[in-house]
């Protein structure tokens, strides 16, 4: 008898997905990532990187913090810094993120750095804004290790938002596409604070505070 017999197509889908993933992963030590999530966790995640290049520019530095229930856990957080492989740190990345040659330059491998990610994430749901780039930076460094790329759900705040403000639209608007996205102008719009933006774990815990505030709201 089939070990899927009896479950619903959606999740005989996702258990097949799940076992075919599994048997082809590159490395069997990393097999928890698909373990069932402890509830009502999530870990929210920020990358910095030396460009916008998801195809040749390099994470330098990674933040994420844990959230359980209502609460942004950050005595369980996580701040790396990564030492570019391929590409050195312009002016302009500097004056951005304000790391210099010399602070990356004491980071830990992209390898090692995604080992410890991987670790500290275990099967959570991942949170952020602007995941999709932060995860195809990530990505490119694990397919070489895996095989494949973080197979977490993941949550992403701007569309979160999106969604709660188009609610609140009459009908006549809901066609013009007038929700201003910017994450400083979200997160003034839910009145949550706005600490010094491109800093990994900064951005991280305020991708956190605007997951939760939105969950409220939209409970409510």
């Amino acid at each position: 008898m089939s070990v899927f017999a009896g479950l619903p197509p959606s999740r005989w889908f996702a258990a097949l997905k799940r076992a075919w993933l599994l048997y082809h992963l590159g490395d069997p030590r990393f097999r928890f990532m698909w373990d069932a999530a402890p509830e009502n966790e999530w870990v929210a995640l920020d990358c910095e990187t030396t460009g916008l290049n998801t195809r040749t520019d390099d994470i330098i530095a990674i933040g994420a913090v844990r959230i359980r229930d209502n609460r942004i856990m950050t005595s369980e957080r996580l701040e790396l810094l990564v030492r570019p492989e391929k590409r050195r740190l312009s002016a302009e990345s500097v004056r951005v993120h304000r790391l210099r040659e010399q602070d990356v330059a004491q980071g830990i491998s992209a390898d090692e750095a995604m080992m410890k990610l991987m670790y500290f994430i275990g099967s959570r749901p991942l949170v952020g804004y602007y995941l999709e780039f932060d995860l195809a930076m990530i990505n490119r460094v694990l397919f070489p290790m895996l095989g494949m790329g973080l197979p977490q759900p993941k949550i992403e705040v701007s569309s979160l938002y999106y969604d709660y403000k188009f609610q609140q639209l009459p009908p006549h608007a809901q066609g013009s596409g007038a929700i201003d996205l910017r994450f400083e102008s979200l997160m003034k719009d839910l009145d949550l604070p706005v600490w010094s933006a491109h800093d990994a774990l900064n951005d991280a815990i305020m991708a956190a505070l605007a997951f939760l505030k939105l969950r409220q709201l939209r409970a409510g």
